[in-house]
């Protein structure tokens, strides 16, 4: 613990500005020095973890490997530094008062006042020491915006964490707006200004200060910056909108971010080994082909509730030396069809709620019928089994109980050890469970091997009661829980690539890694696409 080094990121003026692709970006490049790097996401909410909010509220919820529920920016620190995180590397002001109320009760602080300072910054604290073992940097990102009421406790314990490390062990990074203003025609540093001038109100001197605007700064606009908030010219970083968010770790290199952390935290690494992620970018920006999945869901005005799909489906393509076209389709669209018949392939993603199911029935329909390359997961594989089942298998009233709790034929069913559950939160099944894969499948010819392991995050399941007519109606399930017997994978025959999961696959892939199935799908659309394109 005595080697680590702390990064800390804070963000100013608005939200929004993309401080995770900055300090995912950070972590490639410290990375790619030799160093060994893990990262941390301190959010300021009081919810436990994101795992009851909507996607509105919050975007995506991303699943750890060990099952824990967390803030979707892990999603980017596990994509760029492919290092994978745990219920450690996220911390939210709920988890922290849960812990620090749990201690009071147990008579831990017999005789004392429990405050803010000292006993939740202590705790707060304690959560980075507890990441930063065998690591040579931790990076930490504060969710929230400098100015927050929430993000307080955070902060003073950032601040007394240079007190506590040593000087050179601590870093302060700042990530800031300089917006143009069209009537002016000009950028305008101010807001920065007022930003770096909050921190300072706190007792935070921010050593780097990174500026998002959509134009370059210019040189007299950074000397500007570097003059108000105390730093080297050199230390004030462009963060110019990029045309990916994989190019940033090379726009970063470029302007010496990495070589300025490392002179700053006294660290030495000689070694620089960016090739792959160089050879990764110009593939993203080379593409040989192009190809248009449709993801149809409800949440499609926001795109941050299916991220992590998205940049796996990026990743397929990579593996293709495809560009992939995302189009996002309303389930409760009534041109729905319409758009679907435009697709070279089409995936269903998780959800919950009954809003929109029967549309996603309705596009599984549409995807083997036509058939069309499709994907299904988490509840895109339910609603498959439902479609299969009402139109193939002659029930008519096949459905799930978690949206029809009556049905006659519960296709989908709620598990076992899910039934005499009654919190909601960090309740469902969660994380890594193994999956065994018949040979002869698509999925098997995916992967390559018989066990595999994914990250899952649901409470129902294939009804092992109706299994056998499934499969007479053509709905054959090719990977199951070698323990349980659950259903993990089926594959429609006679179709040229029809795969639905009951697992999250999206979350195990990387830029440098495209997950296997991703990587067929995205294939299988080519294969389409060609004979069409005649």
């Amino acid at each position: 613990m005595a080697g680590a080094k702390f990064i800390f990121v804070t963000g100013g003026v608005v939200s929004s500005l993309g401080k995770g692709i900055a300090a995912a970006s950070l972590g490639r490049l410290l990375k790619a020095r030799g160093l060994n790097v893990t990262m941390i996401k301190l959010d300021p909410y009081l919810n436990v973890d994101p795992g009851t909010m909507s996607p509105y509220q919050h975007g995506e919820v991303y699943v750890t490997e060990d099952g824990a529920e967390t803030d979707l920016d892990l999603g980017h620190y596990e994509r760029f530094i492919d290092v994978d995180m745990t219920r450690d590397n996220n911390c939210t002001s709920g988890q922290i008062y849960e812990t620090v109320l749990a201690q009071e009760r147990r008579g831990e602080f017999l005789g004392k006042t429990v405050q803010v300072i000292p006993h939740i910054t202590n705790e707060i604290k304690n959560r980075l020491w507890r990441v930063a073992k065998g690591r040579d940097i931790v990076i930490a990102e504060v969710g929230g915006t400098v100015g927050d009421i929430e993000s307080l406790p955070f902060l003073e314990a950032i601040r007394q964490m240079r007190i506590d490390a040593g000087r050179d062990n601590v870093l302060y990074i700042h990530l800031t707006l300089v917006p143009y203003i069209k009537a002016a025609e000009e950028l305008k540093t101010k807001p920065t200004q007022h930003s770096v001038g909050k921190l300072r109100e706190i007792g935070i001197e921010p050593d780097i200060i990174v500026c998002r605007s959509d134009r370059p700064l210019g040189d007299e606009l950074r000397a500007k910056i570097a003059l108000f908030s105390s730093v080297s010219k050199e230390a004030v970083i462009e963060a110019v909108d990029a045309d990916s968010i994989y190019d940033v770790p090379l726009l970063f290199e470029k302007q010496g971010l990495d070589e300025l952390v490392l002179m700053l935290l006294r660290q030495r690494s000689p070694t620089k080994d960016l090739s792959a992620w160089n050879t990764m970018v110009d593939k993203i920006h080379n593409p040989q082909h192009q190809v248009t999945i449709g993801v149809t869901g409800k949440y499609v005005e926001l795109k941050d509730a299916y991220k992590s799909i998205s940049e796996a489906l990026l990743h397929g393509g990579l593996a293709n030396n495809a560009k992939v076209r995302v189009k996002f389709i309303d389930v409760e669209d009534k041109n729905m069809e319409a758009l679907l018949m435009q697709m070279d392939g089409i995936l269903i993603p998780g959800g919950f709620g009954d809003r929109g199911v029967e549309g996603k029935i309705a596009v599984a329909r549409f995807a083997r019928e036509r058939r069309i390359p499709f994907f299904g997961i988490c509840l895109g594989m339910q609603c498959a089994v439902i479609e299969v089942a009402r139109h193939l298998a002659k029930m008519p009233k096949a459905h799930s109980t978690e949206f029809a709790p009556r049905t006659a034929q519960p296709v989908i069913c709620k598990m076992e050890e899910q039934k005499n559950v009654v919190n909601l939160g960090g309740t469902m099944r969660l994380g890594v469970y193994p999956c065994r894969v018949a040979a002869g499948t698509l999925a098997r010819k995916a992967y390559g091997h018989e066990t595999v392991s994914e990250r899952h995050r649901h409470r129902f399941e294939l009804n092992n009661k109706y299994r056998s007519a499934l499969e007479k109606a053509g709905l054959r399930v090719v990977g199951e829980n070698p323990k349980h017997r659950l259903a993990e994978i089926v594959e429609f025959k006679d179709h040229p690539w029809y795969v639905a999961v009951q697992f999250h696959p999206e979350l195990k892939s990387r830029p440098l890694r495209p997950h296997p199935l991703f990587r067929d799908f995205v294939a299988a659309a080519l294969r389409r696409l060609s004979p069409r394109a005649l």
